[in-house]
């Protein structure tokens, strides 16, 4: 899972690499568009009308569609959940919180978020291996205030799935030598708990070849730390260029593997921290 600062990114924004930004004009009139579906679906859930409210938010799904290409920008072409760009299937826009109905951990379900329908705050990018495993899934803790039409509070639920638009959220995810998504060493039992549902409902340790690339990104990446020390020790006994070549080899290499933009970075950059080197922790890209 990675950080994507959503909030604060516009599809008119020009800095964003292997995008053409939208011109104002066309980005006020997908959110003028948002704004009068949601009209459309207050009035026929006023009126009890909640098939046909649902049935309108499918026909309009080519309008969230339309933010796919600039949220996969915003990723470098990445899934957001699983940081892969092909081995967790093709993309989908999903919805955080469920659009139609939301269940909880037995199974149990609510009416949907369906304020939040073209909310684009509410879209996340997703690989379809754990979007489809995910559906409505949305649990939140017992005793958790729930959000309503009526009385929004999504900022006060205590939820269970974490979000990569949530910097404190993707915080709680470290990794192992095996490739797995394990908590953060040291987090609250509650927190645990939270890392280890999102880790089963959206598949980012069953999906074999999933975790199969993580471990061998972790493999590289220590292979390259004991390169690293290997050249670093040659250097101290005087001068040896070759070593110093080795060690802006391995520099360069390691930059390219942290960068946000390459796959599983945050496998590699783990496998870095927890040498707890600062040496090696001012390799990251």
């Amino acid at each position: 899972m990675i950080w994507i600062d959503l909030g604060n990114k516009r599809p008119t924004d020009t800095d964003i690499p292997n995008w053409v930004p939208w011109t104002q004009q066309e980005w006020d009139a997908w959110l003028d568009k948002s704004a009068k579906l949601i009209t459309a679906l207050t009035a026929l859930d006023a009126a009890n009308q909640q098939n046909e409210r649902n049935e309108l938010i499918d026909a309009n799904s080519a309008h969230w569609g339309a933010l796919k290409e600039w949220m996969l920008a915003l990723s470098a072409g990445k899934c957001w959940f699983s940081e892969v760009r092909e081995l967790y299937s093709h993309y989908d826009v999903e919805h955080f919180r469920p659009k139609k109905e939301a269940k909880a951990l037995d199974g149990s379900k609510r009416d949907g978020y369906w304020w939040l329908a073209f909310d684009y705050m509410n879209f996340r990018v997703c690989g379809n291996v754990g979007n489809r495993k995910k559906g409505g899934w949305f649990p939140l803790k017992n005793g958790s205030l729930c959000s309503t039409h009526a009385q929004p509070c999504e900022e006060s639920e205590t939820r269970y799935l974490l979000d990569p638009i949530d910097d404190d959220d993707v915080a709680l995810i470290a990794f192992d030598e095996e490739g797995k998504v394990i908590p953060m060493p040291g987090i609250s039992a509650w927190e645990q708990e939270r890392v280890n549902e999102t880790v089963k409902r959206l598949k980012l340790n069953a999906h074999g070849p999933l975790a199969e690339a993580r471990r061998k990104k972790w493999q590289q990446v220590n292979k390259l730390i004991e390169d690293f020390i290997t050249a670093k020790a040659r250097c101290g006994a005087g001068n040896n260029p070759a070593a110093k070549a080795k060690l802006i080899e391995v520099r360069a290499r390691v930059r390219e593997m942290t960068s946000p933009v390459a796959e599983l970075s945050a496998v590699a950059r783990w496998c870095l921290l927890l040498r707890n080197d600062p040496q090696l922790s001012r390799l990251m890209g």
